[in-house]
């Protein structure tokens, strides 16, 4: 069991982190330019692991004081997954275009890392599917917690990893509108799936 409940975290985990935004972006055109890549998918991957953690275990603490906390975010987490999946959904029937690696002159390590940080805590988005989302998830597998944990932040760890190392060797996918278009539609079908988990609960 809790093999499984790993791999239910590694599998919320990356179906979460998986979601094209600001901070995979930026990554990405790290990885693109190969600039501090190392320092990037560290930071990242250390940040989201520290949120995962903060959310796993002291979200069922606070739920405890506040038993209306959990169905709220249950609900409420499902409701947001439901939106971002119609969104998805959305841009991949529209097609959104290509992402960008874009171009610029080094920012050194410093700078760097401060922006890599700057995507990270100051997206609000960050928040829900770290502390929210995965701890309500993790609520579902009592006395397992740590499990969930592990898998989850395994799926953060490889997914930037993959993510800023593997980019010069995708650029002529990440090039093509339609493989972000199937993406989108991947990221669309998976989180109605974890929205309707949500709902139904254990």
């Amino acid at each position: 069991m809790t093999a499984a409940v790993f791999g239910t975290g590694l599998t919320m985990g990356l179906s979460l982190i998986v979601a094209i935004g600001a901070q995979n972006a930026f990554v990405l055109r790290q990885g693109l330019r190969n600039h501090h890549v190392l320092a990037v998918c560290l930071t990242c991957a250390l940040s989201d692991a520290a949120l995962i953690l903060v959310g796993v275990t002291a979200f069922r603490q606070i739920a405890a004081v506040l038993p209306w906390l959990d169905p709220v975010m249950r609900y409420g987490g499902a409701v947001f997954l439901l939106v971002y999946g119609f969104r998805s959904a959305r841009a991949a029937i529209a097609g959104s275009g290509a992402l960008a690696a874009g171009e610029g002159e080094d920012a050194g390590l410093a700078r760097t890392l401060a922006t890599c940080l700057a995507f990270t805590f100051l997206n609000p988005h960050v928040y829900l599917d770290t502390v929210v989302l995965l701890g309500t998830i993790s609520t579902r597998f009592p006395g397992q917690e740590a499990s969930f944990a592990a898998g989850a932040m395994t799926a953060s760890c490889l997914f930037f990893f993959a993510l800023g190392f593997g980019a010069r060797r995708l650029r002529h996918v990440f090039a093509n509108p339609v493989a972000w278009r199937v993406l989108d539609g991947v990221i669309a079908v998976v989180m109605v799936l974890i929205a309707m988990k949500l709902l139904v609960g254990s």
